[in-house]
């Protein structure tokens, strides 16, 4: 039986080339989160009056038209962040500091395409012509996705979550005054989160490319899936119900997602494992007829 192997090449790299390779992809991985950082440093009005201070305005999009919804609808409740809350900063070089770390999560969120480039630059080497084509798809797929849920994190569960947390009071003879770390650590691991947790699909891609999950895997803990959802959405969201099923729905939607990818690359598989072996049976027939020639 004829077996497919690898294409060895004479110019192998030893183990020390490859984590030298390695520390260079690295470099410019670092290097690009530096650079677009230095950026969104210079334009930091930008970055901090027109991105991460927004979500508590009422002028901001999500507010504005989840308040439009409320007057159509006759609930004021939807009506959020209608009025702003005051940020202060209680630390000599709070303002610096937040400022410089603001900066860095700016390049890692809009490094990470890059990111993700240089690492699959890295295993592409190693990879069969098939599977270097899937791997090219997922990085683009992956980086959309992330992209994605971001902006889901940034537009859908931040205003429902800086209305809730900044407007919660134990008693009316206590004022909130949000610390600016605070705040905008709420911001970033709610965005952060949104984005890993939207790489549901590809992770369902190369588990089931690696063998550990199939669909009918999937479906058979589809029950359980949507308690590890829920459990999910509690964490990144307020604790109310709205946020929590605003946030479930696109996170069953991935999820469902990840099984018809699953049921694709198995059918992918079956159709190849079908070619090889109709390839293998010819060439046997062909090697049975040149011998009785």
């Amino acid at each position: 039986m004829k077996k497919k192997k690898r294409v060895k090449n004479e110019n192998e790299m030893s183990f020390l080339e490859h984590l030298e390779e390695l520390r260079w992809h690295i470099v410019r991985s670092v290097a690009a989160i530096f650079i677009i950082g230095i950026v969104a440093f210079i334009f930091n009005d930008i970055v901090f009056d027109t991105i991460i201070l927004a979500p508590k305005n009422p002028a901001f999009l999500t507010n504005r038209l989840l308040c439009d919804l409320g007057q159509m609808v006759n609930i004021k409740a939807l009506c959020i962040n209608s009025r702003p809350f005051e940020i202060i900063n209680i630390r000599m070089a709070g303002q610096f500091t937040t400022h410089i770390a603001v900066s860095l999560i700016a390049g890692i969120i809009l490094a990470f395409p890059y990111i993700f480039w240089e690492f699959w630059r890295f295993f592409r080497p190693a990879l069969y012509s098939s599977e270097k084509k899937y791997t090219r798809g997922a990085v683009v797929f992956s980086s959309l996705l992330f992209l994605s849920g971001v902006l889901f994190g940034y537009y859908v569960i931040v205003p429902l979550s800086v209305h809730f947390l900044g407007s919660y009071n134990v008693s009316a003879e206590v004022n909130n005054q949000i610390n600016l770390r605070s705040y905008i650590g709420t911001i970033a691991s709610i965005t952060l989160a949104s984005g890993i947790i939207f790489q549901l699909p590809i992770l369902s891609f190369f588990f089931t490319r690696i063998g550990l999950v199939d669909p009918h895997f999937l479906k058979k803990y589809r029950k359980h899936s949507l308690i590890i959802i829920l459990a999910l959405s509690a964490i990144i969201t307020p604790p109310d119900i709205f946020s929590q099923v605003l946030v479930c729905f696109p996170l069953i939607f991935l999820y469902e997602l990840g099984i018809i990818i699953s049921r694709r690359v198995i059918a992918k598989d079956r159709e190849k494992l079908e070619a090889d072996w109709d390839e293998e049976q010819q060439e046997e027939s062909n090697e049975e007829k040149e011998n009785n020639d």
